[in-house]
């Protein structure tokens, strides 16, 4: 069996932070398209809000980001005044609709915007926009950029969570990677961080990285209990040189095999559920009393482009280069060139660059997956239910789940007409992608994006 886990653990597909995904959208939706749809939000569609700023002092090795490098000021304050212009453009088509319950500004390295322009932006958005007095506002972080003073203008303009980007404290993984922070570095950012207010941390880490061992990752994840964040995202590196080339200063020969990245993702696991955290979906782990470990048991945890969330706004508007929205019509994404981005911006066009309609089957598919990857169960007659839609539109879908059931890996309940359900067994966890793949639509031949290349299961 730990062969045919090997087998799957290798097999390439979508991580699943939308569907359909991305190398499906089109440029025939376009900014007034995309006028229309926020033009049709009314009160009780709740917002979350995503500020992409494409920026950090130097480029690591392995980012899968859209982000480029610089050093100076001037940048930095030209894209944070483009950026004020664009959310006043975006806000005048929201007059009509609900609050702000999310915001979440990422990257790049948001935090290298200057210190003033963060105050601006986000007493900017303050006027614009309602905000829900439960906001939730996120940001994430450099532990080498962080300061005193940063950390306290977070908390002047609300952020109450920040995520570390950690990685892997091994020195020898640090070099190979291109990041270099050690141990105290990010220790010293976690203590600005909560002497100035802002307790709830963030640590992401990593699997499967050049020079990376299993004792290494094993003390990467004991020095980051030590320093308890409340949530801990441990990602499998994606070795995708054809979509970033700067992954091409990675030496492939020093990665590690397939084998060694399952018993790397596995010793992780069991050592942060030793140390008290929840499991959360295939990535996350939390404390018992953070929000993600109670949206896990009551049911309301999501998964966007951020990953696993707590985020609860019905409508995801994506700001800055190349972000991404997501609203009940359809997924919109912005010019990825800072200067086509800034020039649509200042001719007061809506700066789209492609996008995807939503059909009901998008839909139903969609929720099918975010349900198997959130909570690893799925009541497929129930959901079809909600869109109208027979359970036979999935035949194809249950019969290709045939070979992970025969592997006991996911299990599939077929008795009533209005009873179908299938769930992700416990060993078959770590593969959960697999299974969300069978309900991909846009996998099977005819699509010339079904052919785009994606990174490993595990």
């Amino acid at each position: 069996m730990m062969n045919q886990n090997l087998a799957y653990a290798m097999r390439t597909v979508p991580r699943y932070t939308s569907y359909p995904t991305t190398p499906h959208f089109h440029d025939a939706i376009d900014a007034s398209t995309y006028a229309g749809w926020l033009g049709g939000l009314g009160p009780t569609d709740t917002l979350s809000l995503y500020l992409h700023v494409p920026f950090c002092r130097e480029i690591c090795h392995y980012c899968g980001c859209h982000t480029k490098a610089t050093r100076k000021e001037e940048p930095l304050r030209a894209y944070a005044k483009t950026l004020g212009q664009e959310i006043e453009l975006v806000a005048g088509y929201l007059t009509d609709a609900g609050p702000v319950r999310h915001i979440h500004w990422g990257g790049g390295t948001p935090s290298l915007l200057p210190e003033q322009s963060l105050l601006d932006l986000a007493g900017l958005m303050r006027v614009l926009l309602r905000f829900d007095p439960d906001l939730e506002h996120a940001i994430e972080l450099d532990p080498r950029s962080v300061t005193a003073s940063l950390a306290h203008t977070l908390v002047d303009i609300g952020v109450n969570r920040a995520s570390l980007g950690v990685q892997d404290f091994d020195p020898k993984v640090q070099v190979a990677i291109g990041r270099v922070q050690p141990y105290d570095v990010v220790r010293a950012a976690t203590d600005d961080l909560r002497n100035a207010g802002l307790t709830a941390l963030n640590f992401d880490l990593m699997y499967g990285l050049p020079e990376q061992t299993t004792a290494a990752l094993l003390d990467t994840v004991a020095k980051t209990v030590a320093l308890r964040p409340s949530r801990i995202a441990l990602f499998g590196y994606a070795h995708v040189p054809w979509m970033r080339k700067h992954q091409r200063l990675i030496d492939e020969s020093r990665l590690p095999s397939a084998s060694e990245r399952l018993a790397m993702a596995d010793a992780a696991r069991e050592a942060l559920i030793g140390a008290g955290y929840v499991t959360v979906g295939l990535d996350h782990f939390a404390l018992p009393g953070d929000s993600m470990a109670r949206a896990l048991n009551d049911g309301s945890l999501k998964r966007n482009f951020q990953g696993y969330t707590t985020d609860q706004g019905d409508q995801l508007v994506g700001l800055g280069v190349s972000s991404i929205g997501r609203l009940s019509q359809g997924y919109i994404q912005n010019i990825s060139d800072v200067g086509h981005w800034r020039r649509a911006i200042e001719a007061g066009r809506l700066p789209v660059a492609k996008g995807l309609a939503l059909s009901t089957d998008d839909l139903l598919r969609g929720r099918i997956i975010e349900q198997l990857m959130t909570d690893y169960r799925c009541d497929l007659a129930a959901t079809c239910q909600m869109f109208n839609l027979s359970p036979s539109v999935l035949e194809t879908s249950i019969n290709t789940l045939a070979e992970l059931a025969g592997d006991g890996l996911v299990a599939i309940e077929n008795g009533a007409p209005d009873r179908l359900v299938v769930s992700v067994t416990e060993p078959g966890r770590p593969y959960v992608r697999l299974a969300a793949a069978a309900f991909d639509a846009y996998l099977a031949g005819g699509n010339a994006a079904s052919n785009a290349r994606h990174s490993v299961a595990v």
